[in-house]
């Protein structure tokens, strides 16, 4: 009987066999990078940056859509007056950007990384369910079908955004 184990060496077009490429050892993590992960793995230190993050996004936001703002009677204005109206409203507009966008992100990031860890798995319901306690807090005020409405919204662009980093990746 033929041992059917022993494989020829992978051949080129031309015949010629090629080398196995190198092996890689595997590299173990040292103390302080363990201890890195430890601190980024934890869920204040990962609401307090998301929080940071959306903060500075809201600026940016803010600038953006605060240029866009025209004054209510742009003929009667001279070219200081623009600067000055432009200027308070994308300060203004920047403010309160950055105050939601920054709530926004420290609740999400928050609710998600606990539920992920009390969960013990990172899944979709996750991001549901810290898209829905998003959403629904920040509605809250306006009342409980707001609260609802709000919910089934952010939950709804959480999955979404989800899902298309999932693809990307």
């Amino acid at each position: 009987m033929v041992d059917q184990s022993a494989e020829p060496p992978a051949s080129d077009s031309d015949g010629s066999s090629a080398p196995a490429p190198p092996v890689e050892p595997l590299k173990l993590p040292t103390f302080e990078e363990m201890k890195a992960q430890d601190v980024f793995n934890n869920c204040a230190v990962k609401s307090i940056v998301s929080c940071v993050m959306g903060g500075g996004m809201g600026i940016f936001m803010g600038l953006l859509f605060g240029a866009l703002d025209n004054p209510l009677n742009p003929d009667q204005m001279t070219v200081r007056q623009h600067f000055t109206h432009a200027a308070k409203q994308m300060g203004s507009k920047s403010l309160h950007m950055a105050k939601a966008f920054a709530v926004m992100g420290a609740i999400y990031s928050g609710t998600e990384c606990i539920i992920e860890k009390a969960r013990a798995r990172h899944d979709m319901t996750n991001t549901m369910v810290a898209g829905c306690v998003t959403g629904g807090s920040l509605s809250a005020k306006a009342g409980p079908k707001a609260a609802c409405v709000g919910c089934a919204g952010f939950a709804a662009f959480s999955v979404v955004v989800e899902k298309l980093f999932d693809r990307a990746a």
